[in-house]
């Protein structure tokens, strides 16, 4: 018997219900806790249970007139919940925890996500906590093996939780930076065209159009995005990081503007990268917060953009912006073409250098160009 059905058998021997009323005990009593049984699939299993002879249905009278399925075991479920919470109670049966999956491939996450990683769990655990406690806070007078339960999670929480203090215990936690956490994106040495495989990305962003360098909406877009990243940064105190660099998406409704550099005829989505761990949540409430002291109209434009790039080809340039043209000339007429590829997204630059401090022939820009096969 699975879990699943052990649970719904048991409460169906307290007394018979129908399948709304067993999601309300399930919800009320936390089961979702320590048990994996979805609301859709309560009848699924409870036809599985009347199939093998272990549940019979009734219709009883409804208040909206409709009769419901009123569910409640038969001698032969009675006889088989016992055996199976018998089996259950005594047996010590192996668990397969995806943390220990994890724990085993440590060596591959770079140290600062670790971290990060392991303090989101411990936030989820305090979170859990809560609602377990509140859950059997909100249940007085219950009989003692449902207490008994509540005991259980709670001290299964609880260990974890100490062990997770105890292995985070003594480890800083470095700056996020995404220039060094993802180098293949942010750090690559090619200077002419390679296939990277770019990994989902969450970002700020703000859309617009015309020539950058004489646009005051461009100007107005970057401020309102650098307010944000840096209200998210110093609202974030316990998790640094360090802003990531300006980057852009770009297009045209002709694509040979770029190459021939007119920047009247460009459309734009400014980036900047968020760490894993802020939310759409923390976002709107920096746009609030920034809103409030700058007064920046740009401000309210900014938005969540997620991007699943994929196989993109890449490369470094280094030189002024205007130099990009003959790269961008060969991507689109050569390395594609050679390599059986189409366009499979917008063109893509990160700005690893501060243009206010970094003369123009020595400005770093990654040039990126998702691509899939034509």
């Amino acid at each position: 018997m699975t879990p699943s059905e052990l649970v719904l058998l048991g409460l169906l021997a307290e007394r018979p219900r129908h399948g709304y009323e067993l999601e309300e005990v399930i919800t009320a009593r936390g089961m979702r806790e320590w048990t994996e049984i979805g609301f859709s699939s309560i009848y699924y299993v409870l036809g599985k249970l009347r199939e093998r002879g272990l549940v019979s249905e009734t219709a009883a009278p409804s208040a909206r007139g409709k009769p419901r399925k009123v569910y409640e075991p038969t001698p032969a479920g009675l006889r088989e919940l016992a055996k199976a919470a018998e089996a259950a109670v005594a047996q010590l049966r192996p668990v397969y925890p995806a943390l220990l999956v994890g724990l085993a491939n440590e060596p591959s996450i770079p140290r600062a996500r670790l971290v990060a990683a392991l303090q989101t769990r411990l936030h989820a655990i305090d979170e859990r906590l809560a609602a377990v406690r509140a859950a059997a806070t909100a249940q007085p007078g219950v009989p003692d093996f449902v207490t008994a339960i509540f005991d259980y999670s709670l001290g299964q929480l609880e260990a974890e939780k100490r062990w997770l203090e105890n292995y985070l215990g003594g480890r800083t936690v470095p700056a996020y930076d995404v220039k060094k956490d993802l180098k293949p994106f942010y750090a690559p040495k090619n200077t002419d065209w390679e296939i990277v495989e770019v990994s989902p990305m969450r970002y700020i962003g703000i859309d617009g159009s015309g020539d950058p360098n004489t646009d005051k909406s461009y100007s107005d877009a970057v401020e309102a995005l650098y307010t944000i990243a840096y209200t998210i940064k110093f609202a974030h105190k316990d998790r640094p990081f360090t802003v990531a660099p300006l980057e852009g998406l770009w297009w045209a409704d002709d694509p040979s503007t770029f190459v021939a550099r007119q920047k009247a005829a460009w459309k734009w989505t400014m980036l900047i990268s968020q760490p894993p761990w802020i939310t759409d949540a923390d976002i709107e409430s920096a746009k609030r917060t920034a809103l409030a002291k700058k007064k920046l109209p740009a401000i309210e434009r900014v938005r969540v953009v997620s991007l699943s790039e994929g196989p993109s080809a890449q490369l470094l340039h280094i030189g002024s912006y205007d130099d990009e043209g003959p790269k961008l000339a060969r991507l689109h007429e050569e390395f594609m073409t050679r390599h059986g590829l189409d366009f499979n997204g917008r063109h893509h630059e990160i700005y690893i250098s501060d243009p206010r401090r970094t003369e123009p022939a020595k400005l770093k820009t990654i040039l990126r160009q998702p691509v899939k096969p034509n």
